[in-house]
């Protein structure tokens, strides 16, 4: 919730969002087994709103409706960089029904690039797999974060 690795984190007296990331199972199962995303994993990251005081909720804060979806899509045959990255665009409050890749300039693919800890994904952000990257000698411990004090 509210996790922002760039400039687009909420704005003053906005609740934050929450990210839910998602991932084919096969791909997940390969990672596990092996510590490598196959060809044709496909992870979608859904930003929900934040909303306090919802229904019967008195404390902290649920999810809302969607802010955007996008996608990262491993396929070393269609993209010579193995990943692209993709938004899912709106039509007037219509849900989401075509992905536009994001041109090879956004930001994103430099990101990914320096910055995730196995193979340009953000594995550093989940317990499970930091486990396995581990386990599997292909963690970027460089992009480990700090512990707290």
């Amino acid at each position: 919730m509210g996790m922002t690795y760039g400039p687009n984190g909420p704005a003053a007296g906005e609740d934050p969002a929450f990210d839910n990331v998602f991932v084919n199972p096969a791909a997940y199962r390969e990672f596990v087994k092996s510590g490598a995303w196959p060809d044709g994993t496909i992870f979608i990251l859904e930003l929900r709103r934040g909303v306090a005081n919802e229904s019967i909720n008195k404390g902290g804060r649920t999810q809302s409706g969607i802010v955007a979806i996008e996608a990262a899509v491993k396929d070393g045959q269609r993209f010579p960089e193995k990943w692209a990255y993709f938004h899912f665009a709106e039509k007037k409050g219509e849900p989401a029904t075509e992905a536009k890749p994001f041109p090879k300039s956004a930001a994103c693919y430099t990101c990914h690039s320096q910055h995730a800890a196995v193979d340009n994904t953000f594995v550093q952000f989940y317990p499970t797999l930091i486990e396995v990257a581990k386990a599997k000698g292909v963690w970027r411990a460089a992009n480990e974060a700090p512990k707290a004090k």
